[in-house]
């Protein structure tokens, strides 16, 4: 995630949906004052190699704030922002004003598509298989709070961004929205975390019933919000 305080942006960054290439390149544009929070090694290279600042000004040391974070620190982690940071623990500790103030967006994509996604990047490792069996049965035993990012852009089940920023339209949606923040040139293009997912088929040739079901059930909330729906190839 990102805060600006040079282009009075927040940037909520949702898992899977392009948001590690993104906060890349908004890395561009941030000054020494900003918040920019760290992401894993290769990626940290990527953004090396392009010239941009790295991580800066997400670590609050060791001064707990939550009980969660206390046990980070019991257990020797650092406690702050992080990349996934949800909106209710950013609009706690970050400024009142630039919470108030300024833009503040994400990016959403389809469920269904954005399970198998995550699927993939936990097993980037290649231990778990890549076929439609294996995928619908990790959705099956998976976490609810691991299938839905809208805690990340909600608080109370309002949501809280300014701009939603669809993956599906991702070009033109982040042109759009680098007008309104009036930054200087276009965002350049990076692809952090590619080449991971292992079955490019449609999502609908994927999942089985019960997986759909269950991605409905946690995911309800997005479904409805955005306009999400099942569709097929054909649909497309």
């Amino acid at each position: 995630m990102i805060i600006s305080h040079a282009h009075r942006f927040i940037f909520l960054k949702t898992e899977k949906t392009a948001g590690t290439s993104i906060e890349i390149a908004l890395s561009e544009f941030c000054g020494p004052d900003d918040v920019i929070t760290p992401i894993v090694a290769e990626d940290e290279a990527m953004r090396a190699e392009a010239g941009f600042p790295g991580p800066r000004n997400y670590d609050f040391g060791r001064r707990a704030r939550t009980l969660k974070d206390a046990v980070r620190v019991v257990k020797g982690k650092p406690i702050g922002f992080r990349a996934h940071s949800p909106a209710a623990y950013v609009a706690r500790y970050a400024p009142a004003a630039a919470w108030r103030d300024y833009l503040k967006f994400t990016i959403v994509r389809n469920p269904f598509d954005c399970a198998i996604s995550r699927h993939f990047w936990a097993n980037r490792d290649g231990g778990a298989g890549a076929d439609a069996a294996a995928i619908n049965a990790a959705i099956l035993a998976e976490r609810p709070e691991r299938l839905s990012n809208w805690p990340i852009y909600t608080i109370g089940d309002r949501i809280v961004a300014d701009v939603v920023v669809r993956y599906e339209n991702l070009a033109d949606d982040l042109e759009a929205l680098r007008l309104r923040l009036g930054l200087p040139t276009p965002l350049r293009t990076f692809r952090a975390k590619g080449g991971v997912r292992r079955n490019k088929a449609h999502y609908s040739e994927v999942l089985d019933a019960a997986a759909r079901a269950r991605i409905e059930q946690v995911c309800g909330r997005e479904l409805a919000a955005h306009g999400y729906r099942w569709e097929t190839p054909r649909d497309v």
